[in-house]
């Protein structure tokens, strides 16, 4: 009915007026409900915000009883209003009563009224509370009508999300967004932190919703879209697009969004409707996302990843570059869904206390930096992003894998006494860090470090480690702009021994595929990376690559011991292939008559389960050998690491893959090989003594958990260790698992795990 139309244009002006004025929270939010009414010609609209107990409640109404504010309440999913909550998409309807989900609630009065228009109150793509609009005679509201009213509900969404509704509830209860809440994740790197949000990758919070002239804001929204996709063809140009093949298509259908004209037009239409620029962009990225979302073509579903992220790109060219300051005072915690290794070190230092990843496992790259700055990591946290706010205080427990957002006070106090603790035992760590690593029965044990960075080598002092059993050189490729080139990584590479200071350093060779890509060379796109073309096997392929990285090397050992060691040998005879590669670089360097290094060792990982079939061969083959646990365990339990379900349901701690590591062991014993181990099971005290139990002396580990697995080191009877662990993992059909077993042991010889 034309007649009734309103647009938002004029519905904006009423709660520009309304938000001025200088009011109470509870009086504001009667004053928008009455304006809002009197703009869509209707005789009710109704506010309803939900609750952290999954309860909406009418927080104000204009045209129902007003008695029945913060008394009338509805579970999400029941009734109207509670299916437009769960569903988070607008119900238009002419005679709502008629409706299969219509709940009546007799205390509201609203037993005379037909037509119905609700839409969800949304931000980050959870629901906050539902607006609603009534009349007495029925009809279906328009397009203009409905597109107004969503416009008022992303103005009511802010009111709801800043906290200023807080405490209008009469019931006990907290907003949804204002609430203290516990999230379960995965234990990624142990310790507490405590501090401010900072979202890795920020909501734009937009302070001016209202636009005074539309004029200025189209042309301010052209500029900005101008800057954006010079930025967006600029990046996607510095990019190798030779070739062809899926990762192509990807990058170009991107830069289709990012010139799409209808986009641009839906935003256009927005600011016509009265809204700022930054609004109106705002509001067509939760159209484009609650429209998506409910898309059954998985294509489009995953070309909302694009969508949001040319938002944010127009956003922050719309607002000046704005983002928070990640210099200022106090402590802070990243939350993201995400995040590359080399993003993280992007944050300052001396405040970041933890991280929160919604996507990352163990073994994702990001963990594996973040567990070497000794920051406290918990992974797979399920919607962290959308229920935290910049700012909210936050405490990621990396000990026991659980988060909490907004935490009351008596729960920050038990962290803080938490705190305490762990900084007691932090110190008996390091009063014992010269302590020799020998067991009570007088065999030394190889403590080692992971690092990846130069700013990891100061932890071999801080934690007495013996030296780097792991050193990731593909990290220093993945900070990079382009390929390093060999004066580079040879300086790069002198940095890390001179801080290791005379302590061995073990250099493993460049590990890229899978799920580390350089965005500088060229890749084809692999269904199953993780068993693709990666690591050794691009080296041996592309032998540049690993000739530059010798050269360096032995550049950078000159007059000192050179330790590499090779990833992903499958077949012995890769371990041979690169021998002469690296013989020849040697030759080369003699002839020039270039300083050498004293000694070079060349070593291979054994993470393919097919060496296990050639054991003693591969033994014979190499100066010393090591285990890499993480890749040995996946490729041998069929269980890819990255998979969140998956994540609990296997454990390196298992009787048949301690069969296989034992089997290594005593191949190296009888060949005179000298073993290590790395990987994230050698930093678990429980599983480092079972280790040592079935014979392995050297284990190298995230910097942090030396210091524990010292102490259980100085601890164990190795003689009694062995013979009760090389029982255990014999055992057939044991009542107890291998970590219970082993738990037990502990408890009953004073073990400290």
């Amino acid at each position: 009915m034309d007649g009734h139309v309103t647009g938002p244009r004029v519905l904006l002006k009423h709660l520009r007026d309304a938000m001025a004025e200088p009011l109470g929270p509870q009086e504001r939010l009667n004053r928008i409900v009455q304006q809002i009414a009197v703009a869509m010609t209707a005789q009710v609209c109704s506010v309803y915000v939900l609750r952290d107990d999954d309860v909406l409640e009418l927080f104000a109404t204009f045209g129902l009883n007003p008695t029945a504010v913060h008394m009338s309440q509805l579970k999400v999913g029941r009734g109207l209003v509670g299916t437009i909550a769960a569903m988070r998409r607008p119900l238009n309807l002419p005679d709502a009563q008629q409706h299969p989900a219509f709940a009546y609630l007799p205390e509201t009065g609203e037993e005379i009224y037909k037509s119905f228009l609700g839409v969800p109150m949304t931000r980050a793509g959870r629901s906050l509370g539902v607006l609603v609009v009534q009349t007495r005679e029925s009809r279906r509201f328009g397009t203009e009508e409905v597109e107004a009213l969503e416009t008022a509900a992303m103005v009511l969404s802010d009111l709801v999300a800043t906290g200023e509704l807080k405490g209008l509830s009469q019931q006990g209860t907290d907003l949804v967004q204002t609430r203290p809440i516990m999230l379960n994740g995965l234990r990624l790197s142990p310790g507490i932190g405590i501090g401010r949000v900072v979202l890795h990758e920020p909501r734009v919070v937009v302070e001016n919703l209202i636009a005074e002239d539309s004029d200025t804001e189209l042309q301010r929204l052209a500029v900005a879209i101008r800057k954006m996709r010079r930025s967006v063809d600029a990046m996607l140009e510095n990019r190798d697009m030779g070739g062809e093949g899926d990762h192509v298509d990807v990058l170009e259908s991107y830069r289709m969004f990012a010139h799409d004209r209808g986009w641009v037009k839906r935003i256009e239409a927005a600011i016509a409707q009265g809204l700022t620029a930054e609004a109106a962009t705002q509001k067509v990225s939760q159209d484009n996302r609650r429209r998506l979302v409910r898309s059954g073509d998985s294509y489009l579903r995953e070309r909302l990843t694009d969508f949001d992220d040319l938002t944010r790109r127009l956003m922050k060219e719309l607002m000046g570059e704005a983002q928070p300051s990640l210099d200022e005072e106090g402590d802070f915690i990243v939350v993201a869904r995400d995040m590359g290794a080399a993003e993280l070190l992007d944050y300052s230092r001396p405040g970041l206390r933890g991280v929160v990843l919604e996507e990352a496992t163990a073994t994702s790259h990001v963990a594996i930096v973040a567990r070497a700055l000794g920051l406290a990591v918990v992974g797979k946290v399920e919607g962290a992003v959308a229920r935290c706010e910049m700012g909210n205080t936050i405490i990621a427990d990396g000990d026991s894998g659980c988060v909490h957002i907004r935490p009351p006070d008596e729960l920050l106090s038990s962290y803080d006494e938490r705190i305490a603790l762990r900084e007691q035992r932090q110190a008996r760590y390091i009063a014992a860090r010269h302590e020799p690593s020998v067991t009570r029965d007088g065999t030394p044990i190889e403590l080692l470090v992971n690092a990846g960075l130069a700013m990891d080598l100061p932890q071999i002092e801080a934690t007495g480690a013996a030296g780097v059993g792991l050193f990731r050189t593909e990290l220093q490729f993945m900070v990079s702009s382009s390929m390093p080139r060999v004066d580079a990584q040879a300086k790069f590479y002198r940095s890390i021994l001179d801080a290791a200071n005379g302590k061995p350093v073990t250099f493993r060779t460049l590990d890229i595929g899978g799920d580390k890509l350089l965005p500088y060379l060229r890749m084809s796109k692999e269904d199953n990376p993780a068993l693709g073309w990666r690591a050794i096997r691009l080296a041996i392929d592309r032998p540049g690559l690993i000739r530059v990285q010798l050269r360096a090397l032995l550049k950078a050992a000159a007059g000192e011991v050179l330790r590499v060691k090779l990833p992903m040998i499958t077949d012995v005879s890769e371990v041979a292939q690169v021998r002469t590669l690296l013989n020849r670089e040697i030759e080369a360097r003699r002839k020039l008559g270039h300083d050498m290094p004293s000694t070079v060792h060349l070593g291979a990982m054994i993470e393919v389960p097919s060496l296990l079939w050639q054991l003693d061969e591969l033994m014979q083959s190499v100066d010393f050998a090591s285990v890499g646990s993480n890749d040995l365990f996946q490729f041998m339990a069929a269980s890819d690491r990255t998979n969140s379900y998956l994540a609990n349901r296997f454990n390196p701690l298992s009787r048949p893959f301690m069969r296989a590591l034992r089997e290594i062991a005593r191949a190296a014993d009888r060949n005179q090989t000298h073993l290590q181990i790395c990987g994230e099971m050698a930093g678990e005290p429980i599983a480092a003594m079972a280790l040592m139990g079935i014979g392995y002396r050297a284990v190298s580990m995230s910097p942090v958990a030396i210091g524990p697995v010292k102490e259980m080191v100085r601890m164990v009877d190795l003689s009694d260790l062995s013979q009760t662990v090389n029982r255990l993992v014999d055992e057939k059909g044991a009542a107890q698992t291998l970590t219970e077993a082993l738990t037990d042991y502990a408890d009953q010889h004073g073990v400290p795990i």
